[in-house]
């Protein structure tokens, strides 16, 4: 299955760290070699590196990995292949505009018979189904809420309706984020963990490398990490329950809920 890595702030900051560990599943210590991409929020700009090759021997993975970006919201994506052929074009992540702001999406998963009637608001470029679920999740928004941005809460009780009839098509892990906040979906396999103080050593699963927190942070600072499989091998991190949509903001987890029938939960 393909990787998810997304990062959710407080404070501008930045991913190489747990990029490297990343970074290394993308044919190096894992099989993911169909391309990769990572978007940074910077204020209302948004920064989006992809590149079909693997990240593991990709120049630009390099450079990202070497790069201090500071972001408060960040999703990156490495790519194994079900649906849609290994090109620039279905590379994740995606990027879209509403209501005058940038959305970013990654998905893991494959949605089966999923082919939704789409206005043409938003339209796919390549042929993956996950950004086809991307365009009419923006759709449905749009219908949902016209022209003006909803309250956060109303807008993550409707990504919960529309969780449900996406999860109904098969496997549906994803990111997606506004720049504001950072949604996680976990449908079959998603962890996270928050980093505050007291700040502590940690130490990648998949490189030999080790960042002492304490050194390069504040005791304000605070930092939300989801990955598909935990980056490090000395956190506690914990895992989603599959079947269960959160939202995350300035570092924290602000929302929770199942995406199986049934009231929602917070």
């Amino acid at each position: 299955m393909c990787q998810l890595l997304g990062m959710n702030c407080n404070v501008p900051t930045d991913i190489c760290f747990s990029f490297s560990g990343f970074q290394a599943r993308g044919g190096a210590t894992d099989l993911h070699a169909d391309g990769w991409g990572i978007a940074f929020f910077e204020q209302r700009g948004a920064r989006l590196f992809l590149d079909p090759q693997p990240s593991a021997r990709s120049p630009i993975a390099e450079l990202v990995a070497r790069y201090p970006i500071r972001s408060q919201n960040v999703i990156a994506h490495i790519r194994k292949a079900t649906q849609g052929s290994v090109r620039l074009e279905n590379t994740h992540p995606f990027m879209r505009e509403l209501w005058g702001r940038y959305w970013i999406f990654a998905h893991n998963g494959n949605l089966l018979d999923f082919s939704p009637k789409l206005d043409g608001s938003f339209l796919p470029v390549g042929d993956t189904d996950s950004e086809r679920a991307f365009c009419w999740l923006l759709q449905e928004f749009r219908r949902s809420f016209g022209e003006a941005p909803p309250a956060p809460a109303a807008l993550f009780d409707r990504l919960r309706e529309l969780t449900l009839l996406l999860a109904a098509h098969g496997e549906c892990n994803f990111l997606l984020s506004n720049g504001d906040c950072l949604f996680a979906h976990a449908s079959t396999r998603l962890s996270y963990i928050v980093r505050q103080a007291p700040f502590a050593e940690a130490h990648l699963k998949d490189q030999d490398l080790t960042v002492d927190f304490r050194e390069v942070t504040t005791e304000k600072d605070r930092v939300a990490v989801i990955a598909t499989l935990p980056l490090t091998d000395n956190e506690a991190w914990t895992e989603m329950p599959p079947g269960s949509l959160w939202r995350f903001h300035d570092g924290a987890v602000v929302g929770q809920c199942p995406t199986r029938p049934g009231p929602p939960h917070r």
